[in-house]
């Protein structure tokens, strides 16, 4: 047996190898024939200050076909060197960040040339920022809930019941902040039942998730029809809260406009990032609850209460992804729509298995698939000639290369799943 598994081991091995160095020269091979050979003769000119900025920076102007040449070539060297050459983790990531940048450089330029006005590069980023709220909320809620032992597949629920439970109470009270309370209370009571039916009731957890994800969708979508439909004035006109400007740092130029002058929820998101990192890694609630999801066992014979661990962290989990919900709606919209978070849930949960279970990681790869979010919406308005169903497809394709092609091999915590029965 151990003479006929070492084949199947090596070609494991090799596919992994193979898979990261062809999707690099696949991506180069598109910036060459795709982006190079069909575009237009002319230079894409990109802007960096916004409107009515303090501190301007001049505009860039790149000759577009010259620029996704190079930028292809950029991408199948470096495609070339990681299948040569085994490559450390961090050279890994960095190769990687590499050729998508390169990627999306080709592409602008082949959509901006030609464009009378320039590319504002502060607008996508700033949308991209906050496209990710959500996701780095959802992905932070997967980040505690999983590390504990507990599967969460029921972001996408909690994601809509935050931003319906928000916008009612919002509406009838005109109250943002009340809202904001409420819609994270709601993620908070789905999280409770995916604790209770996951630890109390050992239900497998991946369908007790879905389940809950098709009830939020159910519940939200029935009561949107018979109560916010007919009174649309009164419970589903919600305010929503305006950007705050931090003095000094919002007049920095191209960072100030992204990070500094958002509304509440990007703030709120800053605190949620750091205070689960340091957290998960430095405290003793931290180590705690890392042990829970790695060996709940060993975990009880020195005294920690798992059951306990469990629950607390889910519920956790849930107050955040109701607050990503809020978001949804008195942060952006201002209105509730059925399916309103319409799969940002399961991205979110990519971007957790993307970022290894941690909160940075998670962050990074919630940013990616929040840039490829703001990108098709970006990309629609200057009337690309790409279908708008393509377009709309991005962020799920991302979801995909990303997860199969790029991540490589990741470890979930080993407990993660499983149910635990006290002895």
């Amino acid at each position: 047996m151990t003479v006929l598994a070492r084949p199947a081991g090596l070609h494991i091995s090799v596919s992994r190898r193979v898979v990261a160095p062809a999707t690099f020269i696949a991506f180069g091979l598109v910036d060459i024939l795709g982006f190079g050979m069909f575009s237009k003769h002319g230079h894409a000119t990109f802007a960096f200050s916004p409107q009515f900025a303090k501190v301007t920076v001049p505009d860039l102007s790149l000759p577009a076909d010259i620029t996704a040449y190079v930028c292809g070539a950029i991408s199948i060297a470096a495609g070339l060197a990681r299948a040569a050459v085994p490559l450390r983790a961090a050279l890994r990531r960095t190769s990687i960040g590499v050729v998508l940048f390169c990627f999306v450089i080709a592409l602008l330029c082949w959509a901006d040339v030609g464009q009378p006005v320039p590319f504002n590069v502060v607008n996508l980023l700033s949308g991209t920022i906050a496209a990710s709220i959500p996701l780095v909320l959802g992905a932070l809620a997967g980040c505690m809930s999983e590390r504990s032992g507990v599967i969460n597949i029921g972001i996408e629920g909690k994601l809509l019941f935050g931003a319906f439970a928000s916008g009612i109470v919002a509406s009838a009270f005109g109250n943002l902040w009340l809202g904001l309370v409420c819609g994270a209370l709601a993620g908070g009571l789905l999280g409770a039942m995916l604790a209770v039916f996951a630890i109390r009731y050992l239900v497998d957890q991946v369908v007790l998730g879905v389940v809950l994800n098709v009830f939020a969708a159910g519940l939200t979508g029935f009561l949107y029809d018979r109560v916010l439909t007919p009174f649309q004035n009164t419970l589903n006109s919600p305010p929503t809260f305006s950007a705050i400007k931090i003095p000094l740092l919002g007049d920095i130029p191209i960072i100030g406009p992204v990070f500094f002058d958002s509304s509440i929820f990007l703030y709120i998101t800053y605190a949620a990032l750091i205070l689960v990192q340091v957290g998960l890694f430095s405290t003793k609630w931290g180590l705690r609850v890392r042990a829970v999801g790695e060996h709940p066992t060993a975990a009880e014979t020195v005294g920690i209460p798992v059951l306990w661990n469990r629950y607390r962290n889910v519920i956790l989990a849930g107050l955040l992804a109701g607050i990503g919900g809020a978001y949804l709606n008195i942060g952006s919209v201002g209105s509730f729509t059925p399916n309103m978070s319409s799969g940002m849930g399961y991205i979110a949960l990519a971007a957790v298995i993307f970022g290894r279970w941690t909160p940075l990681g998670s962050l990074g790869a919630a940013l990616l698939f929040g840039f490829t979010l703001e990108l098709q919406s970006v990309l629609a308005s200057i009337n690309v000639p790409i279908p708008s169903n393509i377009l709309l497809m991005a962020p799920y394709v991302a979801t995909i290369i990303a997860v199969a092609g790029l991540v490589g091999r990741v470890q979930a915590p080993r407990a993660d799943g499983q149910p635990y029965i006290k002895s």
